[in-house]
């Protein structure tokens, strides 16, 4: 794809996932840090099953910080990776609460110095609570998409967002995070992709007719 095609790339995308938002179900800072954690290796709609049943447990970060962990790993077994996920939920909140005075930081940095926050999980929460897109979370998704179009022949998730965010102008960085989500859920799905009806697969360079 070239430059000169970007609007139009991107304006089929909003076409055809006009309500392409973030898929995570939260109402505070930290309820999102949360469910991004349990999202790692899991699907978006089995973390929101979870964390309701979580959330009406742990209504403070304090609370994610004193619950008994046996009793956590209980509550989000399901998303897989539990035991490690529950620890490092309790490590974060405690993190949070001591190191940033109880609020979720927004400068990136201070993010991934938070238990099981990585980069992309960082240009999330930046995203969603605080309205800052200047990087793309490539996940699964976008790594896919970014790959079969020609974006970007990287692997490595910084090396492929580095790619992209050379390539698209910075207006449309907050749009590129959920555009791909969706496109990758819906149409570019790794098992079994609907080419024939992409409907950006004028710009793929792996698509024939």
């Amino acid at each position: 794809m070239k430059k000169k095609d970007i609007n139009e790339f991107i304006q089929c995308l909003k076409n055809a996932y006009p309500d392409a938002t973030c898929s995570l179900d939260f109402t505070t800072p930290f309820e999102l840090v949360v469910a991004v954690a349990l999202s790692a290796q899991c699907t978006d709609e089995r973390v929101n099953k979870v964390t309701p049943a979580l959330f009406s447990r742990c209504p403070t970060i304090e609370d994610y910080a004193k619950i008994n962990l046996e009793e956590l790993e209980n509550l989000i077994h399901s998303c897989g990776f539990y035991k490690n996920k529950a620890k490092n939920i309790k490590l974060c909140a405690k993190q949070v609460l001591e190191n940033f005075d109880g609020k979720v930081p927004i400068e990136m940095d201070k993010l991934t110095s938070l238990a099981g926050i990585g980069r992309k999980s960082a240009n999330v929460i930046r995203l969603e609570v605080f309205g800052i897109a200047t990087g793309i979370a490539v996940d699964t998704h976008a790594k896919r998409i970014s790959n079969l179009i020609g974006l970007s022949n990287e692997k490595d998730p910084l090396k492929i967002e580095q790619d992209l965010i050379k390539f698209f102008p910075k207006e449309y960085l907050k749009d590129i995070n959920h555009l791909f989500v969706w496109h990758g859920r819906n149409c570019c799905i790794a098992r079994k992709p609907k080419c024939s009806s992409c409907p950006v697969n004028k710009y793929c360079k792996t698509y024939s007719k």
